[in-house]
This record gives C-alpha cells, structure tokens and sequence, in this order.
C-alpha cells in the first residue's frame, strides 16, 4: 500500500502495559468510528507495514488503546513508539454538501461569483492559524483562506471550490 492512497489517522503514542499495547493518539473529530478496526498500516523506515489487531477500544476519548497480533512484549511496542498509522483512503467516511477532506480537492478549479475560475488547487496549507487553499495561476501562487463564510459549494461532479471573496483578494495576485 502506498502512502497516496491512504489517509493520516494517528500515532502510536505510548505503551500501555507490558505485554506489547500501546496506545493510538486519534486525529480525528469521531474516534468511535475507528474502533473495531481488523488491521492498520504503521508506517515503519517511511514503508507502511500492515499490523493486524487483535483487540481495540477506545481510550480517554481521543486514543485508541491497541493490542496487535504478534506484539507481546514492551520491546514490540518500543519498537513502533511514536509511528504513524494510516487506513486506506476508501475507509473515510463520505462527506457530502460543503463539507471536504483536504485531499479530495486537490486539483480542483477555483471559482469566484464575481471573477469566474481563477486557477487550480494545488495543495493545502493547514500549517498556518488558518488553512489556505494553495492556487496556481499560470505561473503564480495565490493563498486563499479557507473561511466557511466564504465557501459557496462544492461541486465535486464538474471539480470545482465556488466561493465569494472579498473584492481585491484574487486581484492582488493577478
């Protein structure tokens, strides 16, 4: 399995006792949901290694207390302390309406009410206090923050962002 066809769920954070469990911090708004998993891909020397469970339950709300096949002593567990964990991409849960996933945009065409399709989604940038949607026009870049209020629709059959920006945002670049 490759890292581009899966999604970022958490960390293996800490051993949980001393026959192998640890303890999977969830990033993630509905932890349930990830509760009854069969298997994870742990991502081991930048591969992702596939462990199977052998029980879960969720712990103090945002972790995941873990038991893996095969993993029964604190070596096994030091072994995997502080990896990532990740499920294939066809394990999210679908979003409908304006609701999206970062991934799912990429390579979208922006459009604003007033100017029409101003460029392409090339990536997102969640590092900064504000996520923004990364726009190439031609050969410039253009940071658009991702603020619900101005997000019209999602139009993910003709793959298109539709927002309504303030006057002079997209014309600062161009």
């Amino acid at each position: 399995m490759r890292k581009e066809e899966c999604f970022y769920l958490g960390k293996i954070a800490k051993k949980f006792s001393f026959k192998g469990e640890v303890l999977a911090y969830l990033d993630t708004d509905e932890p349930e949901l990830y509760e009854n998993l069969e298997s994870v891909f742990v991502e081991c020397d930048k591969h992702l290694v596939p462990f199977f469970i052998e029980s879960s339950s969720i712990h103090k709300n945002d972790f995941l207390r873990i038991r893996f096949e095969d993993m029964t002593t604190e070596e096994d567990a030091d072994a995997i302390m502080g990896n990532a964990i990740y499920l294939p991409l066809n394990m999210l849960p679908k979003l409908s309406g304006n609701k999206f996933y970062y991934h799912e945009v990429i390579g979208f065409e922006i459009e604003d009410q007033r100017l029409g399709v101003f460029g392409k989604i090339a990536s997102i940038n969640d590092t900064t206090a504000q996520p923004l949607f990364e726009v190439i026009n031609g050969e410039v870049e253009m940071l658009i923050p991702m603020i619900d209020h101005f997000l019209v629709k999602i139009d993910r059959d003709n793959k298109k962002v539709i927002m309504n920006l303030p006057e002079g945002l997209v014309e600062m670049y161009l």
